[in-house]
């Protein structure tokens, strides 16, 4: 026989050894659905579909399937939720118990439910005697079995929606004001909806074709509990070719449900994955932002901070208001741990937070006040840009009409109100991370954590950006944390840079302080700057491989410092320089980059750290400059500054 196409990467055909099992498989299911349609009586299936008997069972079907779907909603979706996002003791068991019903034979699950729900049951007696409900041999008993058996197919697939949907669509939610409930129903529900409605049809397909349970705890009563299968059932022994007909009908209704979902048992989440935005719009970025009414009160309100955090480290924040706040360091410094101890988000790090007069370090997330903005921004895919902004100051209570005027003068001012009736994935990454600042400052917060906000915009879109934020948070009357990983934006936004390392406080100080003197060797890099640790002695500074640094300032002997040197200030030469400088080392260019209009050249030794220059290209041209040439640096003492750790 041929062999199969495959469509896994870097195979065209798959192996004969799989093949045919894999064919030998499909016929296996396909046939006995070709021996229904070769049995069936096809003249005589209108008169078979349309007896009493069959339509009185598919109107009980319906009507047993239908209230099976809205129970299993009612009582699944809040399972699933629970499965999905809480950790409790016994979840393991409890998801057991939600799939022993897909494996335990029908017949089986039946006498359960008797045992449990009969007249002699743990159960039936008191809601009889109660209520003068019996469920047995009554339609409720009906949809009872049906829903015992069903059920599972929504709790799974919801739960596996759930799952891939994350967590930071909800947390952006409640940071804006929304409350639990409102959370999910809003974003959460929306967001998870393929799987939901996958769940759902699975559910209802499966509720329709019960026949073990049903007939083992309800009964077989027509019209009462009779439904489609039964009825199938007992035409089999009176009627074949009408069991025939109406199992056609079973299968027809089944195969055109999953055909509907066409695969999609689990349902991802819209939003859950990355989404190929179009390009950053050029009529978006304007040289001038279109006047608009203010949204600010007339007479500010102002909330100071005070906090407290521990769990990771030890850390004291203390901001008056008004004040920005950059947030800098390595990755793994701590930096986002921060801003979700102040959120309430993390169990990592506790947070004792003051806004104001107000203790907020005990309430819920979206009683804080404490809006956040994530690094991609997470806009709820399901509403428009206006929605979106708008979204915070409906959840606080603010009216339809008066939160979409303040959104958007707020989408106005940062240059997008064109794009107010656009969804996330019609926007750029610049427009949607815009979109993302408006809805933050559109909702009133008394502190504004922004985690990397401008990192998607282009260079002409940031600048712009960067001023409108910059205007804006001088009018703001509460506390704004930024991190961030640019040097510009921290230096150009803040009043203070707080440099975290491993959850300690390495530098808390303002941005000329810790431009001149930085005490992290990230920090120095980051600004551009070479920087080298050691130990300080009489003349300098001692370096871990062996090297040494002389210095015209030195340090007491035996302090821990960090030398920093700018990369202007290193001198290169094809041979050992003869003259001033104090610190020469020879080495190797390992890599040439463009700064600018200067070129900054890497190069390696085996006695120093790596070193940084900084030149014209001219004089590289000059020099002949390529990777694996070899060189000489130098530094004057007076270049190189000592700041002690």
């Amino acid at each position: 026989m041929p062999q199969l196409r495959s469509r896994t990467p870097g195979s065209r055909r798959s192996p004969l050894a799989l093949a045919v099992p894999a064919v030998l498989a499909v016929a296996f299911l396909a046939l006995p659905l070709a021996g229904v349609l070769a049995r069936t009586s096809w003249g005589e299936l209108g008169a078979h579909l349309t007896s009493p008997g069959t339509t009185q069972a598919l109107r009980l079907s319906l009507l047993v399937s239908a209230w099976s779907l809205g129970l299993s909603l009612l009582l699944g979706v809040p399972l699933a939720w629970l499965l999905a996002r809480v950790d409790f003791p016994g979840k393991a068991l409890v998801r057991s118990l939600v799939l022993l019903p897909m494996v335990l034979p029908p017949t089986v699950g039946g006498v359960a439910l008797l045992l449990a729900f009969g007249r002699r049951g743990l159960l039936g007696p008191w809601l009889e005697d109660s209520f003068g409900v019996t469920l047995p041999f009554h339609t409720s008993g009906a949809v009872l079995a049906a829903t015992f058996v069903a059920m599972p197919f929504l709790v799974i697939s919801l739960e596996g929606a759930l799952g891939g949907l994350h967590p930071r669509y909800e947390e952006t939610a409640a940071s804006l004001g929304a409350s639990p409930l409102r959370v999910f129903l809003t974003v959460t529900l929306p967001m998870v909806a393929p799987g939901l409605a996958a769940g759902a049809a699975l559910t209802w397909a499966r509720a329709l074709g019960e026949f073990g349970a049903t007939i083992t705890f309800a009964g077989n009563l027509p019209g009462t509990t009779q439904t489609l299968p039964l009825q199938v059932y007992l035409l089999l022994q009176d009627s074949p070719e009408a069991a025939t007909s109406v199992s056609l009908l079973l299968l027809a209704i089944a195969m055109s449900v999953l055909v509907a979902l066409r695969g999609r048992w689990t349902g991802t989440p819209r939003g859950s994955s990355a989404v190929r935005r179009p390009p950053e719009d050029p009529a978006s970025v304007r040289s001038s932002p279109p006047p608009v009414r203010s949204v600010v009160p007339p007479e500010r309100e102002e909330w100071p901070l005070r906090a407290e955090v521990t769990g990771f480290d030890r850390l004291t924040l203390r901001a008056e208001p008004g004040t920005t706040i950059a947030v800098v360091g390595p990755n793994g410094a701590g930096k986002t741990t921060l801003l979700r101890a102040l959120l309430g988000l993390t169990p990592r790090a506790r947070a004792a937070v003051r806004l104001g007069g107000t203790d907020v370090g005990g309430l819920p997330v979206h009683r804080r006040g404490i809006a956040w903005v994530p690094q991609d921004g997470a806009l709820f895919p399901h509403l428009s840009a206006l929605a979106n902004t708008a979204y915070g100051l409906r959840a606080r209570g603010v009216s339809r009409a008066e939160a979409r005027g303040s959104a958007r003068d707020w989408l106005e001012r940062l240059g997008v109100g064109h794009l107010a009736g656009r969804r996330p994935a019609e926007l750029s990454g610049g427009q949607a991370q815009r979109v993302a600042l408006a809805r933050a400052l559109a909702a009133r917060p008394r502190l504004l954590l922004l985690d990397e906000p401008l990192a998607a915009l282009d260079q002409t879109t940031r600048a712009r950006v960067r001023h409108m934020l910059r205007t804006h948070l001088d009018g703001f009357g509460g506390v704004c944390l930024i991190v961030t990983h640019d040097p510009v934006e921290a230096l150009s936004l803040a009043d203070r840079v707080l440099v975290l390392d491993e959850g300690r406080t390495v530098q808390d100080a303002p941005p000329a302080e810790v431009t001149r003197h930085p005490r992290s060797p990230w920090v120095a890099r980051m600004l551009g700057r070479n920087a080298w640790a050691g130990t300080a002695t009489a003349d300098g500074l001692e370096l871990p491989g062996g090297g040494r640094l002389v210095v015209a300032e030195p340090l007491p002997p035996g302090t821990a410092a960090l030398a920093v040197i700018g990369p202007e200030a290193v001198s290169v030469h094809r041979r050992r320089p003869d003259g001033s400088p104090r610190n020469v080392w020879s080495g190797t260019v390992g890599e040439i980059t463009t700064s600018g209009s200067r070129l900054r050249v890497l190069i390696t030794s085996e006695r120093t750290p790596d070193l940084v220059a900084e030149i014209t290209p001219q004089a590289a041209a000059e020099l002949g400059l390529a990777e694996g040439v070899p060189v000489w640096t130098g530094v004057k003492a007076t270049e190189a500054a000592l700041v002690p750790l």
